[in-house]
């Protein structure tokens, strides 16, 4: 209970905070609906007066603050709003079908479980392109000086472009070719994914001291063998901390691909919720795009656990 407690503050801190955003954020529309139902918000020839005494009238009544939190489109949707969206976007729809299933042996394709699962797709394939391109561009820096002076300042370079910008225009390419479906969207993540394994595998690779390298050329070990037996076992734990690094930015890589081509996805979701104002929507698809981030970190971190205790390098 001890070490839930800063846990549970901070949460509460948080909820406090979003429910307090959500009054001014809202404020606008829950006038306009006071004025509608025949309310004097203002006096009608005060109209500066107005944004200066709504604070005051919805704190003071108690129905206004309560609609700033229950409205249909809000600015900035309440935390239970997005709660409620959640359990409606997977498991009311999974279960009842209250949404539309397409068939009773598949997934709702209205459902967040099965927009998860597409972008899932997407961010596992991308990261292992990622991850494989960047091992073996960290691998020929390290023995190359060539690569060193030429590869590495063009891989610095490329992280510059904004993903955004460049996503379109990757799709566009691979569509002109006949390339569609996940490969795309894999093809973006392992852009951004790539980056962080290169820069820790070559500091990885680059670990061990002097010592360590003399001793191998002592045995007349050639590179491979000290690739084998020296470099890379202690450069795991650069891998692995450049893999969590990695497959953050490769979900974030996944939901980018996904916004040009709106066939599913929490990219896709965000996007249509953002059309028709669905606010609550977005947070939803934002709150299972962290949510799957969490399991994937977790996932990786898991997998360092045991690799490190096998190797001896942890207990």
């Amino acid at each position: 209970m001890t070490r839930a407690l800063p846990i549970l503050t901070m949460i509460a801190a948080v909820l406090a905070l979003w429910y307090a955003a959500a009054v001014p954020m809202n404020v606008q529309e829950v006038l306009t609906r006071a004025e509608r139902a025949g309310a004097e918000v203002s006096p009608p020839t005060a109209v500066e007066r107005r944004d200066q005494g709504s604070w005051s009238l919805v704190l003071q009544n108690t129905g206004l603050l309560g609609e700033s939190w229950s409205l249909d489109r809000p600015r900035l949707p309440a935390p239970h709003q997005v709660v409620a969206e959640l359990y409606t976007s997977t498991i009311d729809e999974e279960l009842n079908g209250r949404r539309g299933l397409v068939n009773s042996g598949s997934l709702s394709n209205r459902s967040l479980i099965y927009h998860g699962l597409v972008t899932l797709n997407a961010t596992l394939l991308g990261f292992l392109i990622g991850t494989g391109l960047g091992v073996l561009l960290a691998i020929g820096i390290v023995h190359s000086r060539v690569m060193d002076m030429s590869v590495m300042p063009w891989a610095i370079v490329s992280q510059t472009v904004p993903i955004v910008a460049l996503a379109p225009m990757i799709i566009v390419v691979l569509y002109s070719i006949g390339v569609q479906g996940v490969i795309p969207k894999a093809v973006i993540s392992a852009y951004l994914s790539f980056f962080p394994v290169v820069v820790g595998m070559v500091k990885g690779l680059r670990s061990p001291d002097a010592m360590q390298m003399d001793l191998m050329h002592t045995y007349n070990a050639s590179k491979a063998t000290v690739l084998r037996k020296l470099r890379l076992p202690a450069s795991v734990p650069y891998l692995f901390a450049s893999l969590k690094i990695a497959i953050a930015a490769s979900l974030v890589g996944a939901i980018v691909g996904e916004l040009p081509v709106q066939k599913g996805g929490l990219g896709a979701r965000m996007l249509a919720g953002s059309y028709y104002g669905q606010t609550a929507q977005i947070w939803a698809a934002l709150f299972m795009a962290a949510a799957l981030a969490a399991l994937l970190v977790w996932a990786i971190g898991a997998a360092e656990r045991s690799t490190l205790k096998r190797m001896g390098m942890s207990q």
